[in-house]
């Protein structure tokens, strides 16, 4: 895990260097640069993300699709959606939206005393490795996902929204990010209480969200593919999420 991370931090670094810093220099934004370091890492992780979509589930789904690609636009509409969700476009609108909020609330919430539940300090010496705890975070954030996903449904209003990602007919690993966008800033503003509240380091906190949009682009792609009775209740595999997704 030592050696992933120093690659990444090596990678993140020249990247930043190279090209996002005299970018924000020219733009007249050398006073975020701080932020510019962070938002370059989200950036890096889409990168990665994309190309093993591109090198792993695309194969993947040449090999052993479920059906024909007979809407090749509406696809093309999917990419577009995925590409603003994982090259940090839209998490770059929320950072100059709604980032002031949160850390005016979460500043408020340390002033009055509030605690953060930090689950990785539960069990010292167990619970802090590194492995055990991504293990636990990425457990609590599936479950409170699972949750959100349920409340979608319980609220009619909020259910409007997401049913733009359920009307897509043509599911293939791009699927995941169709959705309407303040469908999506509630899902993540939920998650980012979450992550506070629990006490989420921000590596551990971009390491599980960038395991589960993976693993959720897996689940929507075009692939005939299914993990049997025990597997199936450890990890949903794409013929379960396309039986229950519409």
């Amino acid at each position: 895990m030592d050696w992933l991370e120093s690659a990444f931090s090596t990678a993140q670094q020249w990247l930043f260097e190279g090209a996002v810093q005299p970018l924000m220099f020219m733009l007249g934004l050398g006073n975020l640069l701080e932020d510019g370091f962070a938002a370059t890492g989200w950036l890096l992780v889409g990168c990665i993300q994309i190309a093993l979509m591109l090198a792993v589930i695309g194969p993947l789904q040449r090999w052993r699709p479920v059906e024909p690609v007979t809407d090749r636009p509406a696809i093309r509409i999917d990419i577009l959606y995925t590409l603003i969700h994982r090259l940090g476009l839209f998490r770059l609108a929320m950072f100059f939206t709604l980032e002031p909020v949160f850390d005016g609330l979460f500043g408020a919430l340390r002033v009055a005393g509030v605690p953060t539940l930090h689950l990785d300090a539960l069990w010292p010496g167990v619970t802090d490795v590194a492995l055990v705890s991504f293990v636990i975070y990425l457990v609590v954030f599936d479950f409170a996902d699972y949750w959100i996903h349920r409340g979608q449904h319980g609220f009619n209003w909020w259910w409007s929204l997401h049913s733009l990602h359920h009307s897509q007919r043509q599911m293939t690993l791009w699927s995941d990010n169709r959705n309407h966008l303040l469908d999506d800033v509630l899902r993540d503003s939920l998650l980012v209480l979450l992550a506070q509240a629990i006490g989420v380091p921000p590596g551990q906190f971009v390491a599980v969200v960038a395991f589960t949009q993976l693993s959720e682009s897996f689940q929507h792609a075009n692939l005939r593919l299914w993990f049997g009775r025990v597997g199936e209740r450890l990890w949903i595999s794409p013929r379960f999420h396309r039986r229950h997704h519409a």
